[in-house]
Formats: C-alpha cells, structure tokens, sequence
C-alpha cells in the first residue's frame, strides 16, 4: 500500500520578494536532471503532479522515470497514472456524479462511517449551461423568456443539483444564465497555480466536456474525459492515461489587417487535421506569440477536439499574465503565479533566448499567411478561403452527395420558393440564410471579434442596410462581461437593430439548440437553406435539423452573411445590398480595421467588468434563488420522480471486500463483430416509442412528447438500464442477420428485447458475459456504457481488443474485461454464444497479476486461454472491492477507523 513520498528532499521553500513566503513546491530545478530542460512545458505539467502524488502505490517511482525520459518513452505508448487538480463537470454528466455521490453518502451512512466526509477530494466546478434553448429570438425580452422556458423544462435537474452544490464542500455550482463553462472556466474559474494549504503547484483541470481544452490557451493543462474518470478523479483517484506525443507549432509574424482569430483557427484546425495529431498535445511557440491576444489563444487551444489533440497547449507568458489582470485576478495572485512558475522554469520569458525543447514532430505558420476564411458546409474542417466561397458554393450543389457536396441538377440551382412572410411575400433560392448565429464559447469569449462584429452592425445600419425579418438572428454570448462590454461601447444597439439580440448566456446554435423556425419559413425550406454561426461544430443534423449547409465563421462574418441573406455571394466584387440613397454597398465599406476593433476593444474591456460579473454569479439569480431544496446532507430520493433516482450500487454492500470472484456456468447475453461503439451499448439520444425505457416512462404516465432524450436522464439508473444495448442499429450475431435492439433467450430461443433477457437470466439465477470483436466500446466516453452493462448482471467481456477509456469503465464497474489472444476471435475458435461459459479467478488478490493468462471453459468442453485485462495493481484493488466506488467508500471508513 501507500508509503510517503520518495521526492520530499526536493521540496523548497518560495519566498515572497518582498519579504515572507507564498508557500512550499516541488522544485523540477532540484533534481538536476538535463532531461527536464528539454521538455514540453505541457510535459512538465504531467511531471510536477507525478512527483507531488507519489506514494509508490498510485503513483511509483519508476513512472516519473518515464515522464522524465519522455523523449525515449513518448513513441512507445507507455501508460502513466495522472491526478489533475481539479475537475469540471456540466449540467448533463454533473447529474450522475451528484446522484453517485448522493448514493455513497447513504452507504457511508449504513455502514457507521461519517456519511459528511463523502467529498470531492479536489475542488470541482460545476457550470449548468448546457440547456438555453432559443425559444425566443429578434425580442428585447429573448434572455428572460428563454431563461423561463429553461426552468420549466428542466427544474427538476437544476433543483437535484442546487441541493448538491449545500451539501458537498469543495463543489461549486455555477448557476443557469450565468455563460458557458469554457469561458466561465477562463475569465473565471481557471487558478493558473494552486495554492492548497501553503502547498503551491500548477492548475490542471478534466472536464466532462470535450472542449474543455479551451483553459490550455491560459497555460492551464485542460481536456475532456468520460464521466467514470472525472468522478474518480474528483474522489482523488489516479487517472490512466498513454504519455502522449507533443507536435511543436511554430507560430512566426503577425495578422493582417482585416483578419481575425477565427480565420486563424480555421487556418490552424485544417493543418493540424492534416498533419495527424490524435491523442497527442499540441504545443504553440515562436515569436508570433507575443502577437497573439490571450482571447484569440483560448480560442485556438478550443478547437483541439475539431483538430483531433488531447491539448492546444500555450505556456505561460507575459500575454497570460496580463489578462489575468484584465479579468480582475488580484495582484497578489498574480505576482504568486509568476514566481512558482519562474522558480520551476515553467514560464515563458520572450525577452531571454530560448532553449530548444524537442518535440515529436514540427510545424510552422506565418500569421501574414492567414486569410479571411469559413468552414463548412458540413465539417468544421473544411476551408474554404472568403474569395472562393461563391465558386466553392457552386461546386458543393453540383459534386455528388458527401462532405462537401448536395448533388442538385444543375437546372434547378437558381430555383425560388415563394412564400408569405407574416404577411409580407418572400423567396427562398439555394444558399438563403435562415439562421445566423454569434454564438459558442470559441468566439465570444474574443472581445476583439463581438466589438468587431459590433462596428459592422453600427457601419451596416448607418448606411442603412438592413437584415431580412425572416432570418433567425441571435447573440449568445458565454458570459454576461460580453454585455457589458457591448453597453460601455455603445454598440449594442447596432446589433439589436440588426436583430441579433442578447437571447441569453449558456450552448445555444452550436449544440442545436437553435429552437423552431418559423413555420412559414420551414414550410419554405425544400432544399439547401443555410445556417451561419460563430461555433465550433457543423456536422450535419447538428445545428438545426432543416439546415443542410451550415458554416462556422467568425461574429463580424456571421453578420456580414446576414445583411447579404445568402453564402451564394462573392463579398470582393457583388454588393452586400442597398444603401439609403439606392447606392451599392460592398462588403468593404462595412468592414473594421484592425485599428479600429483595437481602440474600442482598449477603451470598452475593463477589469471591473469581470470581477462584477463574477461576484453576481455568487449571488445566483432569482429563478435560482427561489428553486426550493431540501436542506439536509443526506439526499431525500422521490421514489416517483423519472429524472433522478436512487441507484441500487451499493444496496448489498458491506464492510469488507467481496474479494475477487470468477463467472460461472454463465450464458452469452450478446455476441457482437467488431466496432461496438459507446453509442451503440448506451445511447444518449431520443428513447424510441417501442422501447423498455418507453414502456417505463408510459407505465409512469409520461407523456410521449415529454420522453426528453437519454441524455437528459443520466440521473435515473431504471430508464438508463433499459436503454442499455437499446440502439436501434445494433447488431447481435445471436439474431442471425437481423438489426436491433434484440436477443436471445438461450434456454428457451425467445427472442426479447435485451433488457428483458437479462431481467429474465438475473431472475433465474444465472449469471451472463458478452462476446465481441475489435476496438469494444470506441466512440465517446461514456459512463452509462458501463454502468447499464453491469446494472444488467454482465460480469465479464470477451472481445479481440478494448477502446483504452472504455475498458477502464468497466473495470470501475466491476466487470472482468478479457482479451482473445492474437489471432483467435469467437469465430475461429467455433463459439456461438449458444454455450455457457466459467472464468476461474484465484480467491485471493496476492495471487493473481495485472496483465495474466486465464482458462475460459465452456459447458461443451470448449477452452481457450485469454488475458486478464486489469493493467495495474490499483485496477486490481477496485475489483477486489467490487467497483471503484465501493473502494473509495471502504477507504474513507478505514482512514477514519
């Protein structure tokens, strides 16, 4: 077990330069090892927090020996244990790691241990912003209508999770209408550097969204992880993790006048797709980065998920440092971050030469190079240059239906619909533009790009350009400094006459939350209408099921689209529309220059600005204030509510480890081929009208049009058990050809959907297993993938290989994951799943190794070897103890025994 900590001889005091201390840190420097020097700054991060947590348990000696030589170990996949110092979460995974928590409190409780030390062990922040739905748009009263219609649909969540953020310390709620988490988590959240009970060390954060990465461009090392590994992490458990590869990104010179951030990050995101960079950190250096705003950073390092990397990751610097002061960080806490990380060589000082880090592989770009640009129409990695858009447009109708291509005839492209607009006769051609959205936590956390956006409204309505009324216009921004920014300036009534009206502050278009259209206008939408907005994602289906083209674009652009009513438009040589006086107004005459956005953004953005927002956001808002919650530390379950229920983990749970235990005469619940993703084992989106989870719902007098998704309902075990296994488009080999959600009852050859099956085998005492193929369980994180299969009774699965995330879920759920050795599968080794099979497991942890060979034998004589796909020492405690909450709890009461 745990022993102290081998490094303590190098850790130092930092003084204060005027005398006193901040506080003790682990000194990199100390260890006098050349190595060090030479490593990624995003590298030494992981290396700092190895060397604080080792215990030679968790955390061994020889696993900062590989961090240290990441130059040799980074090619070969090693494993290293990581614990961030933070975690978090949203309002759709925050649900089930409270209810988790909830659920280990009332263990706690039976089992006589103190149920209030159940606590996150690091501090998490929790940001509900994930449910703004635009409801109501082009109003002066868009925010509060909105807002109301967000309380009602999801006030029993927000109730469960208010009565959370009382009960556990160390938990922050940030409440609805407040901003987006990645920029809540910027101007707000993120520490920098940690100062813990006079202990200092960097910040580094898990969230459960995927892009968190946004924080790397404030030097904090930052990105999403499934929901199993961040409540884990929160309970102060290690993280697995593959030492990643670094790509180093040069950045040289600086934007021209006319170009923003987003043309960047387009720019950027399309290199880097191109140079590969999946499952590796990306980190930007060079002298373009004094250049380079903190905003225009952030939203860089937010599109590490489009680009495919872990992390964006920009080092610590000057740029930092000031808009640490910009958004009302104190002095003291500035002048601490600077010297921790100065004292361990982790900032960067452009003034002094600069030591050659090695990186696993080097790119380079000139900002001068960088031209206005979009994306689209269907993948946020598809450039497309502003002076090829009309072109490009016109290849999208003609080419054959795919990524960049709508195949339409080339007679019908300048088709017109007609229709009544309120009264008001309209048309609608190819290319329209039906929604324009400056939305997304990616630009309007940039001042430089809404102040921009601004000065086209207020230079568009002066020359008396306007934009058509049938055009979803809205504004949605990821913090409230945005509207007061937007006040102080005096700009906001530009946009407001535009129609791009404040609708409120949380994920609206980006995430499809764009709400209805109207109908005359969706009625009219028989073909290629389009959707400008200022996210991060366009997939098709994503932004608004009527959209078929939708293009991400920076907020000045999204305007100039919609004063122009259409993406079929070439802005160098076709005018935008009519002026006052009948003249033609060309895109140039109402577009900023650098010059310009930089004055207002000077004299509009004031440190005040945050700190008062960020104070409000304490004192909640009244819808919240006046949500009523039960009180108490122990949460009181309403046995009839169908969004938040009381799991049944540790009903049968005692005080001491259940201990290791094999499978038995077990039958084969589903035998799978290869590429069983997360979504197919749990899906998340709408519960199909024939379904268990339906029948659940219908027998509780849900009504059908209030069934909500399976993501909206992660905090009800009952309706995730029953959509366990419940795609639509699954394939079980047990079935014979046929697709969905359905198996076999061995003993008696009914077949039945899956979760009646295995109600039926856990009734009759029997225990089950699955067979698969490859990559089991690839796809997106997903807790529930893990935690429907077990609340089913699987006790173990058999598959060619595992997706790494998912098979350290199952592990955390207590389900033996086994692999086929090379070669072999079910197929040739003659299983059909109609056998029932046992897994001989010793009694004892002593006796069995991470990694191991193990005997499957089966009911006709059948055995083959397999490997026992526990990597580590601690993956074998949880299981000894029946899951890695069970762990956590047994060694909370042991502590305090």
């Amino acid at each position: 077990m745990a022993s102290e900590n081998p490094f303590k001889s190098i850790l130092k005091t930092l003084e204060k330069p005027g005398g006193g201390q901040f506080g003790k840190y682990y000194s990199l420097p100390a260890l006098d090892d050349p190595r060090i020097d030479k490593l990624p700054y995003s590298i030494k991060i992981l290396l700092e927090s190895a060397i604080r947590n080792c215990d030679e348990f968790e955390v061994k000696s020889k696993d900062v020996e590989k961090i240290i030589d990441w130059e040799n170990t980074s090619p070969k996949q090693v494993e290293i244990p990581f614990k961030p110092a933070r975690v978090l979460l949203q309002d759709f995974t925050g649900v089930p790691a409270v209810v988790d928590l909830a659920c280990m409190r009332d263990a706690m409780n039976r089992l006589g241990g103190n149920s209030n030390k159940i606590n996150p062990l690091v501090p998490v922040d929790l940001v509900i912003d994930h449910s703004v739905q635009v409801d109501v748009a082009r109003s002066e009263n868009a925010v509060q209508a909105n807002m109301e219609f967000e309380f009602q649909r999801n006030k029993e969540r927000f109730g469960f999770l208010k009565w959370g953020s009382n009960a556990f310390h160390n938990m922050l709620v940030v409440p609805p209408g407040s901003g987006i988490v990645h920029q809540v988590n910027l101007e707000y959240l993120g520490r920098v550097v940690f100062n813990t009970d006079g202990m200092l060390y960097p910040d580094s954060v898990v969230g459960t969204d995927s892009h968190t990465t946004m924080i790397d461009g404030l030097g904090v090392a930052g990105w999403g992880v499934g929901g199993i590994e961040a409540e884990a992490a929160m309970l102060g458990q290690p993280m697995s993790m593959v030492l990643p590869g670094v790509v180093g990104f040069k950045l040289l010179g600086r934007l021209r006048d006319g170009v923003t951030a987003t043309d960047l990050v387009l720019t950027v995101t399309q290199m880097l797709r191109k140079h590969g960079v999946v499952g590796k950190f990306v980190e930007f250096y060079g002298e373009g980065m004094s250049e380079l705003s903190l905003a225009d950073r952030a939203t860089i390092a937010n599109m590490s998920p489009e680009y495919g990397a872990t992390m964006g990751f920009f080092p610590v610097d000057h740029v930092t440092l000031q808009y640490l002061k910009l958004t009302g960080r104190s002095d003291d806490t500035i002048a601490m971050i600077e010297s921790y990380l100065r004292a361990n060589n982790m900032f960067v000082d452009y003034t002094e030469p600069q030591v050659e880090r090695v990186y696993s592989s080097s790119l380079e770009l000139n900002l001068e190079d960088v031209e206005p640009c979009i994306s689209g129409p269907k993948r946020p990695h598809d450039r497309v240059p502003l002076r090829e858009m009309k072109a490009d447009w016109f290849a999208c109708l003609d080419n054959r239906v795919g990524f960049k291509g709508f195949a339409v005839p080339k007679e019908s492209q300048n088709k017109a619909v007609d229709f009544t607009f309120h009264g008001t006769p309209a048309q609608l051609r190819h290319g329209d533009v039906v929604i324009a959205a400056i939305t997304s936590c990616t630009n309007t956390s940039n001042p430089s790009v809404m102040l921009g956006a601004a000065l086209v409204a207020k230079k568009a309505c002066e020359l008396g350009l306007e934009v058509k009324p049938w055009i979803k216009t809205s504004l949605a921004p990821g913090s409230g400094v945005v509207t007061k920014y937007l006040q102080r300036s005096g700009l906001q009534k530009y946009l407001n006459q535009l129609g791009f009206h404040i609708v409120g502050y949380g994920c609206t278009t980006c995430i499809g939350n764009s709400g209805d259209l109207d109908e005359a206008v969706a009625s009219a939408i028989t073909e290629n209408a389009a959707a400008v907005l200022s996210g991060n994602r366009n997939f098709e289906g994503r932004v608004h099921p009527l959209t078929r083209a939708n293009y991400l674009a920076s907020p000045p652009l999204v305007v100039a689209y919609a004063l122009a009513g259409t993406v079929n438009i070439d802005f160098e040589t076709e005018p935008i529309g009519l002026g006052k006086d009948g003249k033609k107004i060309f895109f140039r005459d109402i577009w900023p220059s650098n010059e310009e956005v930089a004055n207002v953004v000077q004299s509009s953005v004031l440190p005040d600005m945050f700190r008062a927002t960020y104070e409000a956001i304490t004192k909640g808002n009244p819808m919240w204030n006046q949500l009523s919650v039960p009180s108490g530390t122990l949460y009181s379950w309403d046995p009839t509510s169908t969004y938040i229920h009381e799991p049944p983990y540790f009903k049968e749970m005692s005080m001491s480890p259940p201990g290791l235990h094999g499978v038995k005469n077990a039958y084969c619940l589903l035998n799978f081929g290869d590429s069983i993703t997360t979504d197919h084992i749990s899906p998340a989106g709408s519960i199909h009208k024939d379904s268990p989870a339906a029948r659940y719902l219908l027998e509780r007098g849900v009504d059908r049009r209030d069934f909500n998704s399976y993501g909206s309902r992660r905090g009800n075990d009952e309706i995730m058990a029953r959509g366990t296994f419940a795609n639509i488009r699954l394939v079980n080999k047990l079935l014979k050809g046929e697709v969905g959600p359905k198996t076999i009852h061995i003993p008696t050859g009914e077949k039945l959907s899956v979760f009646d099956a295995a109600m039926r085998y856990k009734s009759e005492g029997h225990e089950t297993v699955i067979l698969a193929g490859a990559e089991y369980g690839s796809g997106s994180s997903r807790d529930w993938a893990a935690k429907g299969p077990m609340l089913l009774g699987v006790k173990a699965v058999i598959a060619k290989s595992f997706e790494r995330i998912h098979r350290s879920n199952l592990v955390g759920m207590g389900i033996i994951p086994l692999c086929f050795k090379p070669g072999e599968d079910a197929e040739t080794l003659g299983l059909t799943g109609h056998e029932r099979y046992s897994i001989h497991l010793p009694s004892s942890v002593n006796e069995i190794r991470p990694g191991q060979d193990l005997a499957v034998v089966t009911d006709n004589g059948k055995s083959f070897t397999c490997t026992l796909r526990f990597d580590t020492e601690v993956e074998l405690a949880y299981f000894d103890h029946g899951g890695i909450l069970q762990y956590v709890i047994r060694n909370l009461i042991n502590s305090h025994h």
